[in-house]
């Protein structure tokens, strides 16, 4: 399609959220930030994206300031005066090229240490009911997962007080700072989604049993922070079936249950549902040809956005065994989903390591970069 054509180039509106097109940036972790600080060179991997032409970037995770939410310490922060200069400095850069940027709150719950062995004995991985989840399929080593499916306590009230505390803390830091709205990461077997996961909360007072009851610690997170933000920013909440610890998991075997699961959230200020996947145009439930953003948008009737594998024919966990991953256009399948208003944003991350040009590579119809893991991932800026 030409440039007026597509649906990839239309203009959306999320609160005070104005985007230029429907292309975003998804969130990778990096670690390139020595300390929890962004600096310059983080500045600067973030503006070239902006200045490419994406409309909206959606930072790494972002620690919250909790003793055991992120046990990277590379990994940047939202608290601490260098680390909100540093990150005043990002915001002003992607601004500076027409772009919107939001960070990715984010508390790793039950997967702390999984990013490294190093971590202080003393403290206690947040986990609603003291269990890592039942191991499946993953890609984390053996000894790992021996190490964390030792039990340990499970959250207590002062626990889940503290944390909802934090969130909201980092969201209002960040309001301060100039972000043009808020993502959690909700998915993938962290801290939030550890709670929606029945496989991680067996928990039986009033933040765990049932669907809707499992749902109320990541609704009254959302709650406090869009008490803190106001009205005005949007508020993108990424969620996930499969988990890190089970690639089999699901939170949801139907729709129903997911309009259980989504519609809490949605309540609580939720404005757009980061709907995780490995491929974005997968059918989400049997019987239908609709994905996980698909169903997301029609159970609550909020915005959704998609992602997974745009312009790559291997899934992430692939192209990391392979390293390599294959051309594969599905960008027409994309434009009809997107043009048929199935979702409404799309997520890409691989093609936007491969080349920080890539909206300008969609609207011009060019040949779509090839990603190798081995070169781009290694990739500073």
């Amino acid at each position: 399609m030409t440039e007026a054509e597509s649906p990839l180039f239309r203009p959306l509106s999320v609160r005070s959220l104005e985007l230029r097109n429907r292309i975003v940036m998804s969130p990778m972790t990096r670690s390139h930030s020595p300390g929890g600080v962004p600096g310059s060179d983080v500045v600067e991997y973030y503006r070239r994206r902006a200045a490419g032409g994406t409309a909206l970037i959606i930072t790494e995770g972002v620690a919250i300031d909790h003793p055991t939410a992120v046990d990277n310490p590379r990994v940047p922060h939202m608290y601490g005066a260098a680390a909100l200069e540093g990150w005043s400095r990002v915001v002003d850069a992607i601004h500076a090229e027409g772009g919107r940027i939001i960070p990715q709150l984010w508390h790793v719950g039950p997967l702390w240490g999984a990013m490294t062995a190093d971590v202080d004995p003393a403290l206690t991985p947040m986990r609603p009911s003291g269990i890592w989840g039942e191991p499946g399929v993953t890609s984390y080593g053996k000894d790992y997962v021996t190490r964390a499916s030792a039990p340990t306590r499970a959250m207590t009230t002062e626990d889940i007080e503290q944390v909802i505390s934090a969130y909201a803390n980092a969201a209002a830091d960040a309001a301060e700072v100039g972000f043009d709205g808020i993502a959690l990461h909700g998915g993938h077997g962290y801290l939030l989604d550890a709670f929606l996961w029945e496989g991680t909360n067996l928990r039986d007072d009033e933040w765990g049993g049932d669907i809707e009851r499992r749902t109320r610690f990541p609704a009254a997170v959302v709650a406090a922070i869009r008490s803190r933000i106001g009205a005005e920013l949007p508020i993108f909440y990424r969620f996930s079936q499969h988990k890190q610890q089970n690639y089999e998991a699901r939170i949801a075997h139907t729709p129903d249950e997911l309009k259980a699961v989504l519609t809490p959230l949605k309540e609580a200020g939720v404005d757009v549902f980061d709907a995780s996947i490995r491929r974005f145009d997968i059918p989400a439930f049997e019987g239908s040809d609709l994905t996980l953003a698909g169903w997301a948008k029609k159970v609550t009737g909020a915005l959704s956005m998609a992602v997974g594998s745009v312009g790559i024919a291997t899934s992430l966990r692939e192209s990391r065994m392979q390293g390599s991953a294959p051309v594969r256009n599905n960008v027409p399948e994309l434009e009809r989903r997107l043009g048929e208003d199935e979702f409404d944003l799309i997520a890409i991350g691989r093609l936007h390591l491969a080349d920080p040009s890539l909206a300008t590579i969609l609207r011009e119809g060019a040949e779509l970069p090839e990603f190798d893991r081995t070169v781009h991932e290694a990739a500073l800026i």
